[in-house]
Parts: C-alpha cells; sequence; structure tokens
C-alpha cells in the first residue's frame, strides 16, 4: 500500500541467507500465496544466497576502514559479560576489542561502534536516538558459522536493489540505527523508515512462524484482506468485504493513512478472531 500510494515499486526479496535452513520449495508457496492475495512485485525476484560476494566485499571494505575485529567469545563467555541479561538486551562490552587474540580458531566478526548517537525520523514512530556504543556495543557483521549477519546484509541487498523507503515490522526498529551506521561507513544512501505495529497474539506475544501461529492460507483472500486492512485502523467501509481482493487492494492503496497508526507498536487480535484463523486452516 506505502509503496503503490507513493507510486513506487514494491520488491520481493527471499531472506535465504542462513542456508541450514532453508526449505527447499518454500519460495514457490511464497510466491503462489502472494500471488493469490494479488500482490504482485515488481522486476525480478532477488536471493540473499546469491549476494554472498557482494557481502564479503563489504566487509573488505570495511576492514579496510580498520573497522573489525575476530570475536572469539562463546556463549557462555558472552553469558556472563552480559551479568545476566537476555541475548537481545545484551550489550557487548568490546571485550575481544580491549583483548586481541592471534589465534585461528573459529570467530564471528564485529563491527566498531563510535561514542556517539545515531538518530532518525520514522514514518509511524517519530525521533529515534540511540548511543550505539552504550545501547548496542560492537555488534556481529559476520558469524562464526561463516554466515553473514542478516542485519548487516539487509544493509547491502538495500543498495543492490535501489531501495530509498523501508516498510517493516517495528520488531526490527532496534536493528535500524545500526543499519544506518552501517550505510554511513559504506557511504551508502540511507533510506527512509517506516516501521507498521506487530500483530500479536491474545497473550501479548507477536504472531509468527516461531510462536507456532498457524499459517496464512489461500482461502478466504477476501476476508482475510479485508480483516488486516481493519487490523490497520485504515477503516475500510463494510461493503468492501465482499469486494474481490484486487478491488480492496485498490481502495487501500487510494486512501493509505498510516498516520492511524502513529506510535503504534502492536495489534492485538481478538481471541475469537486468532480461533477462527486456526480453524480455518486446520479444515482447510
Amino acid at each position: 500500500m506505502d509503496a503503490k500510494a507513493h507510486d513506487g515499486l514494491w520488491l520481493l526479496r527471499i531472506d535465504d541467507l542462513d542456508t541450514p535452513r532453508v526449505v527447499k520449495g518454500a519460495d514457490s508457496q511464497i510466491f503462489s500465496t502472494l500471488e493469490h492475495f494479488n500482490l504482485h512485485w515488481d522486476g525480478p525476484v532477488y536471493y540473499q544466497s546469491q549476494h554472498q560476494s557482494d557481502y564479503a566485499a563489504a566487509l573488505t571494505e570495511l576492514e579496510q576502514q580498520n573497522l573489525l575485529y575476530p570475536c572469539y567469545c562463546s556463549r557462555k563467555t558472552l553469558s556472563q559479560l552480559s551479568h545476566g541479561h537476555s541475548e537481545a538486551e545484551a550489550v557487548y562490552p568490546g571485550y575481544c576489542r580491549e583483548h586481541l587474540s592471534q589465534t585461528q580458531a573459529p570467530h564471528a566478526v564485529r563491527l566498531k561502534t563510535p561514542p556517539k548517537a545515531v538518530c532518525f525520523t520514522d514514518g509511524i514512530q517519530d525521533y529515534v536516538n540511540e548511543h550505539l556504543a552504550t545501547q548496542h556495543g560492537d555488534f556481529i557483521v559476520k558469524r562464526k558459522d561463516q554466515l553473514f549477519a542478516y542485519p548487516f546484509a539487509v544493509v547491502i541487498d538495500d543498495h543492490l536493489q535501489g531501495v530509498n523507503h523501508v516498510v517493516r515490522g517495528v520488531d526490527l526498529l532496534s536493528a535500524t540505527c545500526k543499519q544506518i551506521y552501517v550505510h554511513s561507513c559504506l557511504n551508502l544512501t540511507v533510506p527512509r523508515y517506516l516501521h507498521v505495529p506487530v500483530i500479536v497474539n491474545p497473550d501479548g506475544s507477536k504472531l509468527s512462524k516461531q510462536a507456532f501461529a498457524p499459517a496464512v492460507t489461500q482461502h478466504n483472500t477476501s476476508a482475510r484482506m479485508f480483516h488486516l486492512l481493519q487490523l490497520l485502523q485504515q477503516q475500510p467501509p463494510v461493503d468492501l468485504a465482499s469486494y474481490p481482493v484486487a478491488q480492496q487492494l485498490a481502495w487501500a492503496i487510494a486512501h493509505w493513512q498510516p498516520q492511524r497508526l502513529h506510535k503504534v507498536l502492536s495489534i492485538p487480535v481478538p481471541s475469537e478472531n486468532y480461533s477462527q484463523i486456526a480453524t480455518d486452516t486446520l479444515t482447510s
């Protein structure tokens, strides 16, 4: 809706960077589902797995600027250094930055963060200001298993695809300042950002496969699209519920008002709706 409301392109990227977890045929299922909901992407499909050399080149550029160092910390060491904080809350204290090792053991690669703030204005969540060194610490750009870190890779992806406007869930808001910093290190143009609220279960957890939420099906597409427009607070007229998905999307693009989601972080699904979604999925 946001892309088309601005006469822009809506691009499709397959995040298959974590190759050991790739499920064969999953991309075909994604294509089919999108097409059933009349969500047609512009241009060729972009696969992260086909751009390893681009990520490596960007890493080399950061290394030449003396911005990288190897990190040999184990999970146990990281837990001790974080003083009991969860992995998501932990701030890396720079242990390996201060204790450089000559060992050739497997290691992650971290990007040095400067003692200054990074800020931006989000299209929905307003002004965001974070001090990278104290709120995040030096963060990983290449994992110990030699896979490039997703938050680093997407910066390169956005550049290669010419992305100038990123619309995504607010659960990724915490990664944005780090990505803006990577953009600046590589002298890349920073896109605009708009972080929409995430849909949550009745218990407050994010509606996702990690929480065993049922997958969307290709049935009742009009009813599902209408429900989503309601959840996004777009106030669709009642009679739109019976329209084909293509007409629903045309209405949504013409009437898209993201300001209705101003500073909203989550959208709860009423328990009766969630139960119906699960029932629809199981019976189909």
